[in-house]
């Protein structure tokens, strides 16, 4: 046998709770205006504003020496001593090594001897031309004179006052007085070459001599610069050749230093062409370079950009950037790895915006949402130049005037109502105008 259905029918308390319940949910349904706008999203923006920026890059380098000397012997010969520390400042014209100077005083003496031989040759060849000078004046007036005598012989020989043997002795005598004369004429021109030869000859000893000298002089190897030298590859007994490919030691001017750094072309060319169309302006320091240690620690003295270089390295596509630093304590050694700080303009038309109000979509490409006219949120992409700072440098996307939101973003969408409030960046100051992008 079936159990009895047994079927509820509804109270009247049930049926007035249901009722109530109706009119509390419509009551929600009709909300002043007021209640609702106290619901929207609250953000924080910052309004974009231009402003003058000077512009540089951080470029990895490398130092070098300002000037670098090798030293090598001039002459060949046994090294006596090493007169300097390895390590030390040497100056310019300090001795650094002691040649064995014997041969080479043997040979100046030589030399010298040479130059006096000499000098006594030209002393004998102008007594000789003396000598041939008053010969020739002898054998003039003896010529004057047989010509006298053969004129008056021929005057009395046509009166038959004299013989025809004395007039040809006369003639004869003349001609004898005349071809001795010449012979007189020509002694003396040999003995002026003579002289000419043995001046010659003593330039020439003279040149031998200075020559020795020089060598001498050579013996004591100097150093062509001032600054520190390393270590020394020869020890004294060590036999060494003129003008040998291995140094024998190396000298460095440190102060000042040059630092090279390599720049991508790309970049220079993109500079070049900011800096034609406006977008940049030349600076009032723009040669002036700053330079980071390889730990990290600023350098305390700026440099000078010295100039570009004009060849493209075709293994890296960069140009080599030389700036020169002063370095009075020798802290920047030939070979560290610093980075350089090089200035590349002023941009009177920067606009900053900081890092927290830039995001990224699926792609990576940035982003920025800002509060439009009628105070909802609005998509804008944005093109980003560089960090600076805890803010990014645009290249396009933004406007002044735009108000960018910072705060507040977390499930903000595109196209939602907001209630717009000014950025309080509480104790963070705002980046200056003279701000640097590094």
């Amino acid at each position: 046998m079936r159990p009895a259905t047994i079927l509820h029918k509804p109270s009247q308390w049930t049926l007035i709770l249901i009722v109530l319940a109706a009119v509390f949910l419509s009551g929600c349904d009709s909300k002043p205006e007021a209640t609702v706008q106290k619901q929207l999203p609250q953000v924080s923006f910052v309004t974009m504003q231009p402003e003058e920026l000077m512009l540089s890059t951080k470029l990895p380098g490398r130092t070098s020496a300002f000037r670098v000397a090798e030293i090598r012997p001039q002459v060949s010969g046994l090294i006596q001593k090493r007169l300097f520390t390895e390590g030390s400042k040497v100056q310019a014209g300090q001795i650094l090594y002691q040649i064995d100077p014997a041969p080479f005083q043997a040979a100046l003496d030589n030399a010298a001897a040479t130059v006096t031989a000499a000098q006594k040759n030209v002393e004998q060849a102008q007594a000789a031309l003396q000598a041939s000078i008053a010969n020739v004046t002898r054998q003039k007036a003896t010529l004057a004179l047989a010509r006298h005598n053969r004129v008056r012989f021929e005057e009395t020989y046509k009166s038959r006052a004299v013989s025809a043997t004395q007039r040809d002795q006369a003639v004869t005598e003349a001609e004898v007085a005349e071809a001795t004369l010449m012979a007189a004429v020509a002694q003396e021109e040999r003995d002026r070459q003579a002289i000419a030869a043995a001046q010659a000859a003593v330039q020439q000893a003279k040149a031998a001599q200075k020559i020795a000298r020089i060598n001498l002089n050579y013996t004591q190897v100097t150093a062509p610069i001032s600054g520190r030298i390393g270590k020394s590859n020869v020890t004294d007994g060590a036999i060494v050749t003129a003008y040998q490919p291995a140094p024998l030691a190396t000298v460095q001017q440190l102060d000042p230093i040059y630092a090279d750094v390599p720049q991508s072309t790309i970049d220079l060319l993109g500079l070049k062409r900011r800096l034609k169309n406006g977008q940049l302006q030349h600076g009032v320091d723009q040669n002036q370079v700053e330079l980071v240690q390889e730990d990290g620690t600023p350098y305390p003295l700026q440099g000078t950009l010295q100039f570009s270089d004009v060849t493209v390295d075709p293994t890296t596509g960069s140009v080599t950037l030389r700036a020169i630093f002063p370095n009075p304590d020798d802290v920047l050694l030939p070979g560290m790895f610093v980075h350089t700080v090089v200035k590349e303009g002023v941009n009177d038309q920067a606009l900053l915006i900081p890092q927290q109000g830039v995001s990224r979509d699926p792609k990576g490409n940035p982003y920025a949402l800002i509060v439009d006219s009628d105070s909802k949120a609005a998509f804008r992409p944005l093109v980003l130049d560089r960090a600076i700072g805890d803010q990014w440098l645009l290249s396009s996307g933004l406007a002044a005037g735009d108000q960018v939101i910072v705060e507040g973003l977390l499930m903000l969408r595109p196209g939602t109502p907001v209630k717009a409030v000014p950025f309080q960046s509480g104790t963070s100051e705002a980046p200056q105008s003279s701000a640097s992008a590094k």
